[in-house]
């Protein structure tokens, strides 16, 4: 098995949780890991151990700046496809995402196919060894089957990205090479594991899901001890995209009215959400706070968004909304104002701000000072819209118009009016710049305006077997990149394997290697 998954496995895992953001590098055959686990305390420190993985930086050799978690990975996914722009390339972080240029870096451990592979089973293999004290850890039961449900759930959560980022998706593809899946405590020296297949990958993605499910609605308290752990309600949630993204549409409505059922949890208003930045808002389900002593500074995503801080990275390399999208938003929705800027006149624009054309406002620091902000995961807006696109995709349109009403009369004055113009179809443009139709044209238009730089357009694109042109009249984009493949299912929508994982496995081999496209 390959060294790198190793290398930060219990012993790095505790140290996450000193205020260092340096890795303890201890091989953990070293350590006795489930020993470790032999009671409920422990285990929670392990956990959450787990949770912090999810924002620090520093899951490759270099460009550190640019892999700061999970966040890192849902804007460079949201950057790969049509919607979201980089206005210019600063040093280069995240701009060859979204030129859809990182093919060649595989061969490294600095490039995006080592350090995401190496982010997600870092997390794995930590929470594989939770789960395997599942049977022995002692401790109050209540608390033990919710730390043991959470590990499930992060085990489905990291997966189910994986899979997505190394693979074709789901339907059409279930045959394919999936990615190797380990579900037992590892140490150096443990035999890899084959790619085996996409349908292989989401029967394990699957059967977490439903156990953590399972244990954490089972407690007698289903609400979270913090707002950065999984709970019952958060765990349906990630059922409800994995459902999606298999096209189990009834699947998808139940675990998302499920989510949903969350105490106290309502659509915020856009002047509620602000900057997007504080996870008390009464929209969020999951997300990370982040104090200042842990913030990750220039590594971290609102250093990368919010082109109104001096010094920061979004001041040199500003993201910005497409034209194609942002001309598609009524006058009447609060986003549009809210969220970008919008046209402004040459001689009114400010470089190094976001008083640029069409610069986001969506993300902003909520302490310039200090370079904090909170990282919001999981909002209910996205349950709304994942139930409305399920109804619709079972002709349900009654049902799918209620529901997606109520993020669109939460979001523009004349939404009813607007609802009553299109008609009820499944079907959906396959030019995403043309003008809105049917109802399942307005829904996934919604999506692309609610989770704009928060969802990662790709995934979207992929599910929904579309491609895209970013060269039109009119448009933004600084890179058109038209002598790249874009269509459905590109080859360059997926990552390669790293090549340590095909030096380090030797049930790996270079015949098992995605499509390099350089």
């Amino acid at each position: 098995m390959k060294k790198y998954i190793l290398l930060f496995s219990l012993v790095g895992l505790l140290g996450f949780n000193s205020c260092s953001d340096e890795l303890n590098t201890e091989p953990t055959n070293k350590v006795s890991g489930p020993q470790l686990f032999t009671d409920a305390t422990s285990a929670q420190t392990a956990i959450n151990g787990t949770y912090r993985m999810l924002y620090i930086a520093g899951w490759s050799t270099n460009w550190a700046s640019e892999n700061c978690g999970q966040t890192a990975i849902q804007l460079l996914a949201d950057l790969m496809g049509e919607d979201h722009l980089m206005l210019s390339q600063g040093n280069g972080w995240f701009y060859e995402d979204y030129r859809l240029n990182v093919h060649g870096d595989y061969t490294g451990k600095s490039g995006r196919s080592y350090s995401i592979w190496n982010f997600y089973y870092t997390i794995i293999s930590n929470l594989n060894y939770i789960i395997a004290s599942e049977e022995t850890m002692s401790g109050d039961p209540e608390e033990k089957n919710s730390i043991i449900g959470q590990a499930y759930a992060m085990r489905a959560f990291s997966y189910f990205y994986l899979i997505q980022l190394y693979q074709q998706t789901y339907v059409g593809h279930q045959t394919s090479p999936g990615v190797p899946v380990y579900t037992e405590p590892t140490v150096a020296g443990t035999e890899g594991k084959a790619r085996g297949t996409v349908e292989e990958t989401y029967t394990q993605i699957n059967s977490d899901i439903d156990k953590a499910i399972t244990l954490l609605g089972g407690l007698k308290d289903k609400n979270q001890s913090h707002v950065s752990h999984v709970d019952y309600y958060v765990a349906n949630g990630f059922k409800a995209r994995i459902a999606l993204v298999q096209h189990k549409y009834g699947d998808a409505v139940t675990a998302a009215s499920e989510a949903l059922k969350k105490p106290n949890l309502k659509i915020a208003s856009v002047k509620d959400l602000g900057g997007n930045n504080s996870v008390n808002t009464a929209d969020v389900l999951w997300g990370v706070e982040i104090i200042t002593d842990q913030t990750s500074g220039v590594a971290g995503f609102f250093a990368h968004m919010d082109a109104d801080v001096e010094g920061s990275y979004g001041s040199k390399a500003p993201q910005c909304i497409s034209t194609g999208l942002y001309n598609l938003i009524p006058s009447t929705d609060a986003r549009k104002a809210a969220w970008w800027r919008g046209p402004i006149a040459d001689d009114a624009a400010v470089s190094g701000t976001s008083k640029q054309s069409y610069c986001q406002l969506k993300f902003k620091m909520a302490d310039p000072k200090t370079r904090t902000g909170d990282y919001l995961f999981m909002r209910a807006e996205e349950m709304v819209l994942i139930k409305a696109e399920a109804e619709c995709s079972q002709s349900l349109f009654t049902a799918a118009r209620n529901t997606i009403a109520e993020l669109g009369s939460a979001r523009d004055s004349k939404y009813a009016d607007r609802l009553k113009t299109f008609t009820d179809s499944k079907e959906y443009n396959q030019n995403t710049n043309s003008p809105i139709v049917t109802l399942m044209d307005e829904i996934l238009f919604q999506r692309r305006v609610e989770l704009w730089g928060e969802a990662g357009r790709i995934f979207d694109l992929q599910r929904l077997s579309l491609g895209y042109n970013r060269k039109y009249d009119g448009s933004n984009h600084t890179e058109t990149i038209q002598t790249k493949d874009t269509k459905a299912a590109s080859k360059l929508f997926i990552l390669p394997l790293p090549q340590s994982e095909l030096d380090g496995n030797e049930n790996i081999s270079d015949e098992d290697q995605n499509p390099i496209v350089r």
